[in-house]
């Protein structure tokens, strides 16, 4: 069984100590939306109280300024693999202040929506604060992690194989951006409950069944046969 957590927000809609992060009387619908949102979840309903009566920080006009290090989730998926498709991000600073981005595309894989995902978080960051990136993406984390994504690079962007790599063309820009930023790139399990990845993948599928995507270009450019070699 879960542990019970306390979710105290101390700057929102309604301030206060919540056992529910989901739902229409969670803690999330308080902070969503809210400029300068503080909050944070504790183990036990002391540390949550304790929480609220410290004095608040004053609001920052960035979330990144003068802090240890940034907090990123990311999610994405396609319907069909390939099919419409979204992504989602979550971004935290550890003043507990968020911001929610998402995007989506009529035609598209769920690969690229992962590796969308953390192209999109990490262009929104500045340069100056280390980002810690979690992704259910093991296509993703592991290329970077375990560095096979720099060995296709160094031969043109063919595998240990000889085989093509795929996506190269969002695979260049993520490695533009990570070449600029402090960051660590780690594994979160998906659909096992957490919080922030619940709600990148709730994020990738309302992107996703927008109306009116936008197309990717370069896998829209892809033969058929390519195409499926792209999932």
């Amino acid at each position: 069984m879960a542990k019970k957590k306390y979710y105290a927000v101390r700057r929102g809609h309604k301030t206060g100590i919540y056992t529910e992060w989901f739902g229409p009387e969670g803690a999330q619908m308080q902070i969503k939306g809210f400029p300068g949102a503080q909050y944070r979840g504790f183990p036990t309903m002391e540390e949550a109280k304790a929480f609220l009566q410290e004095s608040p920080p004053p609001s920052q006009t960035s979330l990144f300024e003068d802090e240890d290090h940034v907090v990123v989730y990311t999610d994405g998926g396609a319907i069909g693999n390939p099919g419409p498709g979204g992504y989602g991000v979550v971004v935290l600073s550890p003043r507990g202040e968020m911001r929610e981005l998402s995007g989506g595309y009529r035609r598209t894989t769920n690969n690229r929506m992962e590796l969308m995902a953390a192209i999109v978080a990490l262009e929104f960051l500045d340069d100056s604060s280390p980002v810690v990136l979690h992704s259910d993406s093991r296509y993703m984390v592991d290329a970077i992690n375990k560095k096979w994504v720099f060995g296709w690079q160094k031969r043109g962007w063919k595998k240990a194989d000889g085989n093509p790599a795929k996506n190269t063309d969002l695979w260049v820009r993520l490695l533009q951006r990570i070449a600029t930023l402090r960051v660590t790139f780690r594994w979160v399990k998906g659909h096992a409950g957490h919080q922030w990845n619940e709600r990148c993948d709730e994020l990738a599928g309302q992107a996703m069944a927008r109306s009116n995507l936008p197309a990717d270009t370069y896998f829209e450019s892809l033969s058929d046969e390519r195409a499926a070699t792209h999932r």
